[in-house]
């Protein structure tokens, strides 16, 4: 039995795996961690594995208290993956994009397959169906396409992410709301394109905190995951056990 823990900058996401299967998960406060990685281990007796995977610096002395609590694999560039990286600076590689396009992999074996995350930044990331990981794209995400507009201004105001009514806004909330949200999806519908064409029978697998609501608005044929990051890396910790 796995424990997943995916740290992010502000929250972390527990996930609790039994031979592939999700059994549990939850989405918590950065501080909570320990705490709360304690609570899971009582609760699931049977975790014998961790695998931590975080985008910012952890305090050694929790990982040291985590590390006596179960068997530990902390995700850098230096784990063992099971594609080809032909990234040409793989020590800068983030991890969480290391675990889905290991999830991308895993997913559909010999498929060619676009991994695209939307959540603080929207990340591209492509598997070849010959198992080589290429690289991808980085831009900005929802929320910081509207807060780049209030702070890069003197008078745009910040607004929350919210569903254009028209194409066309008739106000500048509804003039920002369409700029952000149709701006976003014609971004992401463009890249698809333009992947689709250089890569014979895509697949694109959309996930992330903004998954849901950007699925919604994409014409493009996807496959929205939320958890799909949290199976990328179920996979890696399974993977590295060896």
């Amino acid at each position: 039995m796995n424990l997943i823990i995916d740290v992010g900058n502000t929250f972390v996401k527990l996930a609790v795996f039994e031979k592939g299967d999700l059994l549990f998960d939850e989405t918590i406060a950065v501080e909570n961690l320990l705490k709360r990685a304690k609570g899971i281990l009582k609760d699931f007796p049977k975790i014998d594995w961790a695998i931590v995977s975080s985008v910012i610096r952890l305090a050694k002395s929790d990982l040291d208290e985590l590390k006596g609590l179960c068997r530990v694999h902390v995700l850098n560039h230096e784990s063992e993956i099971p594609f080809k990286n032909f990234y040409a600076s793989p020590e800068t590689l983030g991890v969480d994009r290391i675990a889905l396009a290991t999830a991308g992999f895993a997913h559909k074996p010999n498929t060619n397959t676009l991994v695209i995350d939307a959540g603080t930044c929207v990340t591209y990331d492509m598997v070849t169906c010959e198992g080589h990981y290429l690289g991808g794209a980085i831009s900005p995400g929802l929320k910081m396409r509207y807060s780049a507009l209030n702070e890069h201004t003197s008078k745009l105001p910040l607004l929350a992410v919210e569903n254009p009514d028209d194409l066309i806004g008739n106000s500048t909330e509804s003039c920002i709301h369409s700029g952000v949200v149709n701006g976003i999806c014609s971004e992401i519908e463009g890249i698809i394109a333009q992947y689709s064409f250089r890569f014979e029978d895509l697949t694109v697998i959309l996930t992330g905190g903004d998954a849901q609501f950007l699925s919604k608005r994409l014409k493009n044929t996807i496959f929205a995951h939320s958890k799909f990051l949290l199976i990328g890396l179920n996979y890696l910790l399974d993977y590295n056990k060896r």
